[in-house]
């Protein structure tokens, strides 16, 4: 497709202030991961710092730029802690530390237990790492086996103790419900664990079969089958239940964390902030604007070596998906909608259907969903979306598109 870079305008004056940035690299890839991983047993940091430098370069030459202090920095994967104890200094050289140095930065770093280090997790507090993402998913030996990760129950523990001991407040723990039946696990189990860690932030996904993942493709041959709904939705309320008893509020459907301890990036993906994404497979939002690079490594890299944006392709999004896009971002969050939304009698009078039936709460002029609801997410949403919902534009940011 043709690329037109000119046409990007920015959202606001001052540049994006919110940056995404992928790191490819995985050990191994799971059996249900669908995310753009190139797979290799280190990382290539060189390869990786100069393809963001040179795609930062080209994204300024079409007129996109960051802001000069960035407000939240994300580097996800992947397995970043592949890339080792180097590689968040390298990414500030990339960016510019002056980017870096606002006081309230919020820069989340994912790692995998098997790979976060004591001497990696010292390395990346210096750089000016200020939180962190582990990808523990659960806690019992033979669920780790199945899912292909390369780490045990231990492993993750002491990657939870390295935090600590490096200085991370902030640190956060994944894990997987809904796992397919004939895989023995004690769910229960696993958020005792969390219990005994005592950190400050769990993110909690409902396992998906995707096509062409080897999970999804089992699936589709019968040789697997799904955690029955009756199961998953045990297991969901479960969880919120023993997360909000210890003190971790679900601000989000999949996300729970103590007051002050959410991710402030992520929230900004869920208001519709702007944001920017840097390396193979990342998404940037430059409102209406919608775009994502090429997934695969080598194809994101050549199109660098040609001088070319790496771009797959875009969508602006306005009119019935806009509508759609915010009412279900909203939905998916504590704070909900505003009632004000609601500017039809079918709209209202399906809200007060949801609430007859548990699904969610209206008051203080907001409509928010209940965990029961948030289980019903995707359906209620279009159905509200369906109902001539009104949803004003904001005035900030910028909306002018690309």
């Amino acid at each position: 497709m043709a690329h037109a870079q000119a046409r990007t305008r920015l959202p606001a004056a001052g540049g994006v202030n919110a940056l995404y940035v992928h790191a490819p690299f995985c050990a191994r890839r799971c059996g249900y991961c669908d995310f753009a991983v190139q797979v290799r047993r280190t990382g290539d940091l060189e390869a990786w710092t100069r393809a963001l430098r040179t795609e930062m370069e080209l994204l300024e030459a079409a007129g996109v730029r960051l802001a000069d202090r960035l407000g939240t920095l994300y580097v996800g994967g992947g397995t970043p802690s592949l890339l080792g104890p180097n590689a968040m200094a390298a990414l500030a050289d990339v960016l510019g530390r002056e980017r870096l140095g606002a006081p309230a930065l919020e820069w989340t770093t994912e790692a995998n237990p098997e790979s976060f280090t004591p001497e990696l997790a010292r390395a990346w507090r210096r750089a000016g790492v200020t939180r962190l993402s582990l990808g523990v998913q659960s806690f019992h030996d033979g669920v780790l086996r199945w899912m292909g990760r390369m780490h045990g129950p231990e492993g993750a523990r002491a990657a939870v103790r390295n935090a600590g001991a490096a200085g991370f407040e902030s640190v956060s723990v994944d894990l997987i419900f809904g796992l397919p039946e004939g895989v023995e696990r004690d769910w229960r189990r696993d958020l005792d664990e969390v219990e005994r860690l005592q950190v400050p932030h769990v993110s909690l996904y409902g396992l998906t079969a995707e096509p062409g993942t080897p999970l999804g493709r089992s699936v589709a041959a019968g040789r697997t089958r799904m955690a029955p709904e009756e199961r998953y939705r045990e297991e969901y309320l479960t969880a919120h239940q023993r997360l909000t008893a210890m003190g971790l509020r679900a601000y989000e459907v999949s996300n729970f964390a103590r007051p002050g301890y959410e991710s402030r990036h992520n929230l900004g993906y869920w208001d519709g902030t702007p944001y920017l994404g840097l390396g193979n497979g990342s998404h940037s939002f430059l409102p209406p604007v919608r775009r994502w690079n090429l997934r695969d490594w080598g194809a994101y890299l050549k199109a660098l070596e040609e001088g070319r944006l790496p771009e797959e392709d875009r969508e602006s999004i306005g009119g019935d998906a806009d509508r759609m896009e915010r009412v279900w971002l909203g939905l998916r969050t504590i704070r909900g909608i505003p009632d004000a939304w609601l500017r039809t009698a079918d709209a209202r009078g399906l809200v007060s259907g949801w609430v007859a039936q548990g699904l969610a709460v209206w008051e203080d002029g907001r409509v928010r969903l209940t965990p029961e609801g948030w289980l019903l997410l995707d359906r209620l949403a279009v159905e509200l979306s369906d109902h001539a919902v009104c949803v004003p534009l904001p005035s900030a940011p910028d909306r002018r598109g690309a």
